[in-house]
């Protein structure tokens, strides 16, 4: 089958694990309320494009591009975002729930999670220059040899970031924070002194 190009275009309410979404690309589209889950997202191109309210837990991602994607309110269980096409790759999140993904070495410069929980999600060798984690839940996530330098986590909690294998020159931390990045070295540490 031919890939399609569509522009413009809403999709409210599609479940695609029933119906078909066409291969090919999708640019300055909406898709709101709709089920992508395990779907099979290869080679799709999505420019421009918003997800409101949409679950797309486990979707194959594998050369998918994804420029100036934004995801609002969405579920992101388990997506392999280092399988997508990297060229122009580029995102941001708001209210959505990134756990245990992966963005193992990509460069994700200037990108913003806003009010995401991020739990046991891969940023190893990341380049996370100049990003924002805005009230993000980090619990167990992975900053192993990552770039975090300028980076503002001062708002966010539950991270463990070793500064000495991740470079971390003027990222921003909140003051309750600041025992993530402390936890490596086995001392105590009492929150109420």
């Amino acid at each position: 089958m031919k890939d399609v190009y569509v522009i413009d275009e809403s999709f409210d309410k599609k479940d695609f694990t029933q119906i078909h979404l066409n291969r090919g690309e999708y640019e300055n589209c909406t898709f709101n309320n709709c089920n992508f889950s395990d779907f099979e997202l290869s080679e799709y191109k999505f420019i421009d494009c918003l997800f409101k309210n949409c679950n797309l837990s486990l979707a194959n991602i594998n050369g998918t591009a994804i420029r100036n994607g934004q995801f609002l309110d969405c579920k992101m269980l388990g997506l392999r975002f280092e399988t997508c096409h990297e060229f122009g790759l580029s995102f941001s999140f708001e209210n959505c729930q990134l756990d245990h993904s992966s963005f193992y070495k990509l460069k994700l410069k200037k990108t913003m999670y806003k009010n995401t929980s991020l739990l046991e999600t891969d940023f190893a060798e990341c380049d996370l220059s100049n990003a924002i984690f805005d009230q993000c839940n980090l619990s167990r996530a992975i900053f192993d040899h990552s770039i975090l330098e300028h980076t503002d986590f001062s708002t966010s909690y539950h991270y463990a970031i070793n500064p000495e294998i991740n470079r971390i020159s003027k990222a921003k931390f909140g003051a309750s924070g600041v025992m993530g990045l402390l936890l490596h070295y086995d001392i105590e540490i009492d929150p109420d002194k």
